[in-house]
């Protein structure tokens, strides 16, 4: 008899969550009300499809085996349901950030303001892209819950795990509105350290490994351990994810290095640029952050202002020091040496990283 053993490899992992993703959306298809347009469930099947680094199914998946939980297809189905809630998320964030493009793909509100406009159909097609996006995200986070609830976990477990995915979706709306708030305050560098800590940190690392040690039934000091370690570790993910915001190389991001000048992201980076800016280069920096009619000549300079004082510079201190934070905490964890090898390696990726 041949026995075979599922991938626990980042890339054999990833793989089981796509697999698992595309299963559930199958089934979907067949569930669409009659008479609805497929616009929506086709853009959607795509969307969820369509790339994306599964982290936090990956950190899902090591919080229940650094619990004792062993591998099967429940855990997995479990973790691939983060990814339908970061669907939403990422759904809505780009319709508040006004981004068109992600993973190197037209965004879903500009998708449909695109076919809109196609169409010649009567109406905004701004508005109706932005709406119907809404509605998509809105159907990604009833789909989560769905995908979660049908795992093949046992009720007790499911309703361990979801006490910390419910509290995760709360975290995350809640930072989304901390990030509004933040574009128009003060733009310190201790508000914008907040927002990365609610909207994108525990969300995107802490979270994901409690909900997974939570269904595999972990006790409070596991808990709190992986905390230890996936805070700052969260962290760091999302100061990377700001500098590639400015920095980094469209055509592997899939996102513009415009828009987070234009829309004058509220970033620790651009922060600490303002906090360390000249008179001539906060004059500067007024005139060009936060301008939607920056070009990309306007950019290059904005760059080269965040590059002079230092901002970059501090940032990429601020991530390694994170990350070692995050590391030392690790080592210090109770957890069995395949689970640690498998979050150092889930460390390296998120610090390390162009996309």
């Amino acid at each position: 008899m041949t026995v075979t053993v599922a991938p626990t490899d980042t890339a054999g992992l990833r793989a089981r969550f796509d697999a698992e993703l595309a299963a559930f959306l199958d089934r979907q298809g067949p569930e669409w009300p009659d008479g609805a347009p497929r616009g929506v469930f086709t853009a959607l099947h795509r969307f969820v499809l369509a790339g994306g680094k599964r982290l936090r199914p990956l950190f899902c998946y090591w919080g229940w085996r650094g619990a004792g939980g062993p591998d099967g297809a429940p855990i997995v189905v479990a973790a691939a349901a983060l990814e339908l809630f970061h669907a939403f998320a990422l759904i809505h964030d780009d319709i508040l950030d006004g981004s068109d493009r992600r993973r190197g793909e037209p965004s879903v509100h500009r998708l449909f303001a695109d076919l809109h406009t196609r169409s010649s159909w009567r109406g905004d097609p701004e508005a109706y892209g932005r709406n119907t996006a809404l509605l998509c995200g809105d159907l990604c986070a009833a789909w989560s819950d769905q995908m979660f609830h049908e795992c093949g976990l046992s009720t007790e477990q499911v309703h361990r795990g979801y006490g910390v995915f419910a509290l995760m979706r709360t975290e995350v709306i809640a930072g989304e509105y901390l990030d509004l708030v933040s574009g128009v305050g003060d733009g310190s560098v201790a508000s914008a350290l907040t927002v990365i800590r609610m909207k994108a940190a525990r969300y995107t690392v802490t979270r994901p490994l409690q909900i997974g040690a939570a269904l595999a039934g972990a006790e409070p000091e596991l808990s709190a351990a992986l905390a230890e370690f996936g805070d700052p570790l969260g962290d760091a993910f999302q100061l990377r994810d700001d500098v590639l915001g400015v920095f980094g190389d469209p055509a592997v991001t899939g996102k513009s290095v415009l828009d987070d000048l234009r829309e004058g992201k509220p970033t620790v980076m651009m922060a600490l640029a303002r906090d360390a800016a000249d008179r001539a280069q906060t004059v500067r920096l007024r005139e060009l952050f936060g301008n939607a009619a920056l070009d990309a000549d306007g950019a290059a300079e904005l760059r080269k202002i965040i590059e002079s004082t230092g901002a970059r510079e501090k940032i990429e201190q601020m991530i390694r020091v994170r990350a070692d934070a995050a590391l030392t905490a690790l080592a210090d964890a109770p957890l069995d040496r395949e689970t640690r090898a498998a979050l150092t390696g889930l460390a390296a990726q998120v610090v390390d990283r162009r996309l």
